[in-house]
């Protein structure tokens, strides 16, 4: 069974977080919520309180097949000031693993540190305008290596689902259960 680490920062986009979650989930792939404070509790961007499943600090030498990073104005800000998730990111893309930001991490988390590394990525907004080392493209999900980014929370079905086939390997099973929910992917 395939392991997917979701970063959950005070601030995080909610329903980028859960929807991606949820996707994964239904489709039998392993999902640990990490919290990137010193308390499993966060406290998404629209103010709703979650439980984390441990903490980062707790998983910090453990390794995913992918790690998730959804966006929120104020969640990829606390994703990018702490050292701890770009050394996670960082160990995590040094071993291949899918590394999967949506929305404003691409830029804000992965694009001020460097770890975008050249590779084609989108984000939301006009954030890729102040990002060096990678190259933007104007898409709903953009796949280049093992990078996965997501251009936002309207896009974010296409984001999980696209994370979901990389990560079983085959699109039969995320396109059925498109079908499933009725989603035209």
């Amino acid at each position: 069974m395939k392991n997917v680490a979701v970063l959950l920062a005070p601030g995080f986009e909610e329903a980028e977080a859960i929807v991606t979650i949820d996707i994964l989930r239904r489709l039998n792939i392993n999902v640990e919520t990490l919290a990137c404070a010193t308390s499993r509790a966060v406290v998404s961007y629209h103010a709703i309180p979650m439980v984390a499943d441990a903490t980062l600090s707790e998983r910090q030498a453990q390794r995913y097949d992918a790690v998730v990073l959804p966006g929120g104005p104020q969640g990829s800000i606390n994703l990018a000031a702490s050292e701890d998730v770009i050394a996670f990111v960082s160990a995590h893309d040094n071993d291949g693993k899918l590394i999967c930001p949506i929305c404003s991490a691409a830029a804000r988390v992965l694009g001020a540190h460097g770890l975008l590394k050249g590779r084609r990525y989108v984000c939301s907004g006009e954030l890729w305008q102040s990002v060096t080392d990678g190259q933007y493209v104007d898409a709903a999900v953009v796949e280049d290596g093992n990078l996965i980014s997501g251009k936002g929370l309207g896009r974010v079905f296409d984001f999980a689902l696209t994370v979901a086939a990389r990560l079983l390997g085959d699109e039969a099973p995320a396109r059925d259960h498109a079908d499933h929910i009725y989603y035209p992917w």
